[in-house]
């Protein structure tokens, strides 16, 4: 795969830096465009899922539950980070709210995960208490799901050239040059060296898929993967963001120099550890999905398989017995 994207003129290794030059659509089927952003999506998507089957499973979760959640979640991350990408812009009323359609043209590029992060995790409790199973089971079999699918949203982000760092020196910095990338949208930022913020981004997620995955084997607590993947990510978050070229903004008064999802990392921390509180180890033997969760009663269920079963015995009865049956 390396060596094609070489061949074909689309990636270039120094000296003196990493040089990308993708289309950013892979076809145009007429008005439509078939992009790299959205394919890595779908695949994401669809190896995320394969990838949890097993702890799910373990956990007792049916996958008919896990697909009516998972288009729930689906929806609400693709909103939530959408919307929350758009408010952070400084053109958010000039543009955005001037030509609301924008706001729906996720084409043009621009997803912020934590505003996933802050629509998912309540849909996600919301689904899990109609599906009778436990929130924080639900949650840490999702994070598995985001830790997967975010590596393959990763390489869309370097394909498309979204995640800009700061202009850098350094042998493995990224220049874009094909016109369409979204980084040569900006003059200052295309065929400039610059920092790989969106490979920072993906070599961090990597790291914290392997702990995740490695501790999902052992770990009989509900939420502590959630707890792992939270904490992981806002702290990796804080950190890769002063290497990102993206506005200095205050919060509250305060002007410390920092970045929106900065800022974002700092509130979510202490609200996770909050969640994690509710929850309480599951024992050896019980189903850990729907452990501590009052499930819907079996009586009628088998009451009316009784009765069928009856039906199916009288039935069976020669007519004459039938009719006695009947008289009495």
């Amino acid at each position: 795969m390396l060596a094609c994207l070489i061949g074909w003129g689309w990636l270039r290794f120094g000296p003196p830096s990493i040089s990308i030059k993708m289309y950013p659509v892979i076809v145009h089927l007429g008005p439509l465009a078939l992009r790299w952003y959205g394919l890595m999506y779908v695949v994401g998507i669809v190896t995320g899922l394969l990838a949890i089957g097993v702890y799910t499973a373990r956990k007792g979760i049916h996958p008919d539950v896990v697909y009516r959640i998972l288009w729930w979640c689906l929806a609400a991350g693709l909103i939530g980070g959408r919307l929350y990408f758009v408010i952070q812009q400084p053109n958010f009323v000039s543009y955005y709210l001037a030509q609301p359609l924008h706001i729906l043209a996720t084409w043009e590029g621009g997803m912020a995960f934590f505003g996933a992060i802050f629509l998912v995790i309540p849909t996600l409790f919301w689904r899990a208490r109609v599906e009778r199973i436990n929130p924080l089971v639900a949650l840490d079999a999702g994070v598995l799901f985001a830790s997967v699918g975010q590596i393959f949203g990763r390489v869309g982000n370097l394909i498309n050239g979204d995640i800009i760092g700061y202009p850098s020196t350094l042998p493995w910095s990224t220049v874009y040059q094909h016109p369409a990338s979204w980084a040569c949208l900006n003059r200052a930022t295309c065929n400039v060296p610059v920092q790989p913020a969106a490979a920072y981004e993906l070599l961090t997620n990597v790291a914290l898929l392997v702990l995740l995955f490695s501790l999902a084997r052992y770990v009989r607590r509900p939420g502590v993967l959630m707890l792992v993947y939270l904490y992981g990510y806002v702290l990796t978050q804080f950190l890769l963001f002063f290497a990102r070229d993206n506005v200095v903004v205050g919060f509250l008064g305060l002007n410390w120099g920092l970045k929106q999802a900065q800022w974002t990392s700092i509130v979510l921390f202490p609200v996770t550890y909050l969640v994690f509180r509710s929850s309480q180890p599951v024992p050896v033997g019980e189903v850990a999905a729907t452990y501590g969760i009052p499930q819907p009663p079996e009586t009628g269920k088998l009451v009316r398989e009784g009765r069928q079963a009856g039906t199916r015995k009288r039935n069976t009865l020669p007519k004459q017995r039938q009719k006695r049956l009947k008289q009495r």
